[in-house]
């Protein structure tokens, strides 16, 4: 893996590692993202890791509440 240095405004810095926080990854990850993209060699474990962590960040509540109780589950097996 190679590492490359880009320079930017210290406001874009900024703005860019506020955004990155929002959307739980780093500035790093942000521009990796970018750059395979751009470039168009996005290989398929990538394409699926990708995608696994847009659908998991796309998931905004989650409660153990919501599970079916125990009964439920095995009444809906039977109708089947």
């Amino acid at each position: 893996m190679k590492n490359i240095t880009v320079a930017v405004d210290d406001d874009v810095h900024r703005r860019a590692r506020v955004k990155a926080a929002e959307s739980g990854t780093s500035v790093s990850a942000a521009v990796r993202k970018f750059l395979i993209r751009w470039s168009g060699e996005e290989t398929e474990f990538d394409r699926r890791k990708r995608l696994q962590h847009e659908t998991l960040r796309s998931i905004d509540t989650f409660s153990v509440a919501d599970r079916l109780p125990r009964e439920e589950l095995y009444r809906r097996g039977r109708v089947r």
